[in-house]
């Protein structure tokens, strides 16, 4: 298994990971409720796609803007993170 295809599963995992606890929630009204983590989660595949871009060779745009995704996804976490105090 090449690297690239390793990240390609990390990233489909993290996805359906984020998935599942958002159904678990919804069924259940018990765990994180996706507003908690999706732009934490969101954050991290960004970082992912931008690491599967440059390693596969992708146009510098590609990654930059991969790279950019994940720090606005960041940022919008800690920034409801602070107002929550």
């Amino acid at each position: 298994m090449g690297l690239v295809t390793l990240i390609e599963a990390i990233i489909v995992l993290t996805v359906l990971e984020g998935v599942a606890l958002a159904l678990y929630h919804r069924a259940t009204g018990r765990g994180v409720a996706p507003v908690e983590y999706a732009a934490n989660l969101a954050s991290g595949v960004a970082l992912m796609l931008a690491l599967r871009a440059a390693l596969g060779g992708a146009a510098w745009g590609w990654v930059a803007a991969a790279l950019a995704a994940s720090g606005l996804l960041h940022a919008a976490d800690i920034a409801r993170r602070w107002r929550r105090g």
